[in-house]
């Protein structure tokens, strides 16, 4: 099913660049940066893109090469112009868009491949997480050159690291080992395991209205929702990929409704509290579909003002595009 958009769709092609991330900047409406790689991932090097829209779709700002694929990128949350970046090489990488220079610092610590970064949503601290291949999760404080410590217990490739919207110094993982595991970084210890899948688990994230809800993607091709005081059973699971999720994303301005994005090429929105979940299914990648992203900013607003107001969604893909655009379930009444 091809999905019916309400506004028009921004789409910039970057050939020999295969999408791994996307981020809305939180701080200018209508940035993105997306972390891309070469040869899908599999050899050569990467770029970071930085892009603004206009009247005619989407413009490059700004690239960044590295020397190996970037596979996830977080803006700064004090700093309009900085973002982090991980690669297969086991860096992390510091870059300023106000410069056309390379990066800032470099983080070289993992062993194996970066699969995830995330910057600390809560105004009380400014670290980094990043989760690697190398079975570890390592917390950064970007002013300071090395790890602050090491995270370990996974007994697989970690693929998603994300920080607690709502708890300080809170952030959950998702790995290969087939489970979700909540940290807390006072302790370096794990507080809770969640045998959430009987697969690889390749996403996760935090809803935004409610600190105990955590929502799962994994190869099984099945989304399970979490809920921390009692994570015995899923207290929702959506059905409809066909092919396994690599990422998935809770609305910022909806407490039920969450967007994932998959290797059968498709971005999916849902509401978990309908009986009918699944709201929209966009169709318009040729390639495994790996970013996806909710913009943070408020919503546009429609010209006319009959039909309500525009929640910009960005993905990327192995089909070397990134869209921007405004799905129709997610229009919210003027």
């Amino acid at each position: 099913m091809s999905a019916a958009r309400g506004g028009a769709v921004r789409s910039l092609r970057v050939p020999g660049r295969h999408g791994y991330a996307a981020e809305f900047s939180p701080y200018l409406p209508g940035r993105l940066a997306c972390a891309t790689a070469q040869h899908y991932g599999i050899a050569g090097c990467g770029t970071l893109l930085i892009l603004d829209q206009n009247e005619s779709g989407l413009r490059l700002f700004r690239s960044f090469d590295w020397n190996d694929g970037l596979f996830d990128v977080t803006w700064s949350e004090n700093n309009e112009h900085i973002l982090v970046t991980c690669s297969g090489d086991g860096s992390l990488q510091l870059w300023d868009t106000a410069r056309a220079a390379g990066p800032l610092q470099v983080y070289k610590e993992h062993t194996q491949e970066v699969y995830s970064v995330d910057w600390s949503q809560t105004r009380c601290e400014q670290l980094v997480v990043s989760g690697s291949w190398d079975q570890t999760i390592k917390l950064w404080d970007p002013t300071v050159g090395k790890s602050l410590c090491t995270f370990r217990g996974h007994e697989s490739v970690i693929y998603s690291t994300i920080w607690s919207p709502h708890i300080p110094g809170c952030f959950a993982s998702a790995s290969g080992d087939q489970t979700l595991r909540i940290w807390d970084v006072k302790t370096t210890g794990v507080r809770t395991v969640v045998p959430a899948h009987q697969a690889e688990i390749l996403s996760c994230d935090w809803c935004k209205y409610n600190e105990n809800l955590l929502v799962t993607g994994a190869v099984d091709c099945s989304l399970r929702g979490w809920d921390l005081r009692n994570v015995r059973q899923p207290v929702f699971e959506l059905l409809g990929h066909t092919y396994a999720i690599r990422r998935v994303k809770f609305s910022p301005f909806h407490a039920s409704v969450l967007a994932s994005c998959s290797y059968d090429f498709t971005v999916r929105f849902w509401n978990f509290s309908k009986p009918d979940p699944l709201l929209e299914t966009v169709e318009h990648h040729t390639e495994f579909t790996c970013g996806l992203d909710l913009s943070l900013q408020s919503p546009t607003q429609v010209p006319n003002f009959l039909i309500g107001f525009f929640i910009q969604v960005a993905d990327c893909a192995w089909d070397e595009t990134i869209k921007i655009y405004d799905p129709i379930c997610l229009t919210m009444p003027a």
